[in-house]
């Protein structure tokens, strides 16, 4: 429903103060007054869902991410059972039912293909979203950690999460933030199980990769440190994501980090003695 407050007051309030042309100028300005109003509400994030809007997120979100995994999995020219083994298992950390499986297997089929319409894809999907911010973030995070679970990320794999982040409307400089940040928490976990260490034994994880997991720097002061905690723990919060109409499956794969987040805070907190 089209917007008429702002012609009324405005014209009403030009036409007392200049008569007949103040009035044509005060509709004039409600006019624009009234089409940023609806702007705005068009990209409210927190907007309420239609009937069966929260269906079409789901299908829509798994549709992408299975289809760019398979993408990025033929990046480098041949797809490895490595690469397969770990787009079975996001399925299973995402608790994906029988049916929900088969059709993330059939896009990750898809996304192998050399005509695969990459640009239009992430198009899709991001007007399938409705610009939700949070959606976008959910969706980005999940193709990095998809990218990185060998531990690295090809040149072929960054130039393809580039193109998806130009297209969802990150920055560049954003999307490096969010990398940085997933790497050393890969990190960060992976010397929490042992890995790295002499012998194969647990080896601890590192001061500074703690403060890279938060995305600050070791001059953060403590106010700055505890302010990355929270927003990094609010982003990430289950029930947050879920008022934000994150589907089940993709809250699975982002609420993991958590442990991580937390970890590496208490080890900063340790380590300047705070409280």
């Amino acid at each position: 429903m089209r917007s008429w407050g702002g012609k009324i007051i405005v014209g009403l309030l030009g036409f007392l103060i200049g008569g007949p042309v103040g009035l044509a100028i005060g509709v004039l300005v409600g006019h624009f007054l009234d089409r940023g109003v609806e702007r705005v509400r068009s990209f409210n994030p927190f907007r309420p869902y239609r009937a069966g809007e929260r269906e079409q997120i789901q299908e829509a979100l798994l549709s992408a991410v299975f289809s760019i995994m398979g993408h990025l999995a033929k990046a480098d020219g041949r797809v490895s059972e490595h690469e397969i083994g770990h787009a079975e298992a996001v399925m299973s950390r995402m608790q994906l039912n029988a049916e929900q499986r088969r059709q993330a297997q059939e896009q990750f089929r898809l996304g192998k293909q050399d005509d695969f319409p990459l640009d239009a894809t992430v198009s899709q999907f991001r007007q399938s979203i409705r610009h939700r911010r949070h959606m976008i973030l959910v969706f980005l995070e999940t193709l990095l950690q998809s990218a990185l679970a060998d531990g690295r990320l090809s040149p072929a794999e960054e130039r393809i999460l580039l193109r998806v982040a130009e297209g969802l409307g990150v920055p560049e400089a954003q999307f490096r933030q969010i990398l940085n940040m997933l790497l050393a928490q890969a990190q960060f976990a992976g010397a929490g199980a042992g890995q790295g260490g002499a012998g194969g034994a647990p080896s601890r994880p590192s001061l500074s990769q703690a403060y890279q997991v938060l995305g600050v720097s070791d001059s953060a002061s403590d106010q700055e440190v505890k302010k990355a905690y929270r927003r990094l723990m609010s982003e990430h919060h289950p029930d947050k994501l879920a008022s934000r109409g994150v589907p089940e499956e993709a809250i699975r794969m982002a609420t993991e980090k958590t442990a991580e987040i937390s970890k590496a805070y208490e080890m900063i907190k340790e380590s300047r003695g705070m409280r």
